[in-house]
């Protein structure tokens, strides 16, 4: 696991978002690819209006909508650094 905060996010067109991370790691994050069906919690997303909503949560350390919705800091690190996030030996993601 990485544990690393992000620190910044601005949402863009097309369900994308651009992050910046604590250890300076940057680049954007079509959220299409990490959320493959918008259902429940995340059905909100969506609607343009509302996902430019998303914000950080410094307590969480990783995004925020209002209705609660928020993604794994670790998933989206792995996401844009490309490398996988290791639990007890074993490739989970990545």
């Amino acid at each position: 696991m990485f544990l690393i905060d992000v620190v910044e996010v601005n949402p863009l067109e097309g369900r994308k978002l651009a992050l910046k991370f604590a250890d300076g790691l940057e680049g954007v994050i079509a959220m299409d690819q990490l959320i493959r069906h918008y259902t429940g919690i995340f059905l909100p997303l969506l609607d343009e209006s509302f996902f430019r909503r998303v914000r950080v949560d410094p307590e969480l350390g990783t995004i925020v909508w209002p209705n609660g919705a928020d993604v794994c800091p670790d998933v989206l690190y792995a996401t844009l650094s490309g490398k996988p996030v290791i639990v007890v030996g074993r490739k989970v993601l990545g």
